[in-house]
């Protein structure tokens, strides 16, 4: 066993350097979106697209409702860890019809499919904003009493699959997909199977994982996501995903739609 002070001396050193760095910045110190006026002194383009073609055209589009829109959004944001924006466009998500509650399970959904660091960024945010209208969730069951209906043919196909390809790969992680999601997260009636498959598409597109897609899209459209909807979805996230990512997803889009018989000729 070493002498105690033969590992203080290095620890002593590590906090020392520790507390001549800066602090850490936490969500709530990013600076808010830019106001009108600060985009067109420094942009009048950005300020131009912004206002006419995001604000004015695209959030007023066919196909998907505010709310949806709203959802598709949040999932982008949060996957990116677009901080900046993350506090208009929660407060616009409630003026929009998404419940408390459905922003506390978007969070909770996004942790597993995005990582654990952007949903707690969010939780930072959201919270300033529940505070600020006097919204208190804390009475939402962490574990709820009552859960969705499950398909069990669906799941016990979709777990032979998984086991038959990974199980020898990592246990840990086939174990805790079932468990954990399929047979937990998935179930919670806090966000309508429909909505957990849109904020999970919108998710995977967001983040580059078009591999992913072909699964979550037919599972969306299994849970009552409409071919159109689905399109509005890739047009929204054009603008707060990126084109890149959303061409890299519109093959397996167009995949599903084929397979499904939905692709208009």
């Amino acid at each position: 066993m070493r002498p105690v002070y033969l590992w203080f001396v290095p620890l002593l050193g590590i906090l020392t350097a520790c507390s001549q760095m800066p602090e850490s910045r936490s969500p709530r110190d990013f600076s808010p979106a830019p106001s009108e006026s600060e985009m067109n002194r420094v942009s009048p383009a950005f300020a131009h697209y912004t206002n006419d073609m995001v604000i004015g055209d695209l959030w007023h589009r066919a196909g998907l409702s505010a709310r949806d829109r709203s959802m598709v959004t949040l999932s982008a944001l949060i996957t990116q860890q677009q901080v900046a924006e993350l506090p208009y466009h929660f407060n616009l998500a409630l003026d929009n019809g998404v419940t408390p509650n459905e922003l506390s399970e978007m969070i909770t959904h996004l942790a597993f499919y995005t990582g654990w660091g952007n949903a707690t960024a969010a939780v930072a945010i959201l919270s300033d904003v529940f505070e600020a209208r006097g919204i208190d969730n804390s009475s939402s069951p962490a574990i709820p009493e009552q859960r969705l209906p499950l398909d069990e043919e669906a799941e016990a196909n979709r777990q032979k699959l998984v086991d038959e390809r990974f199980g020898n790969v990592s246990p840990g992680v086939v174990n805790y997909t079932t468990d954990a999601l399929f047979l937990d997260l998935w179930l919670r009636p806090g966000l309508a199977a429909r909505d957990r498959s849109l904020i999970t598409v919108s998710a995977l597109v967001a983040a580059g994982q078009p591999e992913q897609v072909t699964f979550h899209l037919n599972r969306a459209m299994d849970n009552g996501l409409s071919k159109e909807a689905a399109s509005e979805t890739l047009t929204q996230l054009a603008f707060y995903a990126g084109w890149p990512r959303v061409f890299s997803a519109m093959p397996v889009f167009k995949s599903v739609f084929e397979s499904r018989g939905v692709l208009e000729q």
